[in-house]
């Protein structure tokens, strides 16, 4: 079975069978967009440090916080500044505890500690 090119360029010639190849390469083209841009996205790809899931261990154990995500700031092997974002029911008395126990067990001042309840 050969097929001439002269058969193909006949093929093509035809409106309908255009308006169906470049439907189906606007398809193609939007499956390809979609699984490059739609894809399953990873949360951030950052792994927690041995200390800061030590700190989330402590914060969940406070009454009022379901959840929390702590990331912390070093120089020279010494916690500078940490941030951290708690899911629960959010009011002063919480954020003071947080803050307490996480400038107390990284040994750094309480201004460095910045508390944040989840979206």
């Amino acid at each position: 079975m050969t097929v001439s090119f002269g058969k193909i360029k006949e093929f093509f010639r035809n409106k309908t069978v255009r308006i169906i190849c470049l439907c189906l390469m606007a398809l193609l083209l939007l499956l390809a967009s979609f699984s490059v841009f739609a894809g399953e996205k990873e949360e951030s790809g950052y792994v927690p440090t041995a200390l800061e899931a030590r700190i989330v261990d402590l914060l969940v154990k406070i009454e009022g916080v379901d959840s929390a995500t702590v990331m912390i700031s070093e120089e020279g092997g010494r916690a500078v500044s940490a941030v951290i974002i708690f899911e629960g029911e959010d009011g002063i008395l919480l954020r003071n505890r947080i803050l307490e126990i996480t400038a107390g067990a990284l040994g750094m001042e309480k201004k460095s500690v910045l508390i944040f309840p989840a979206a």
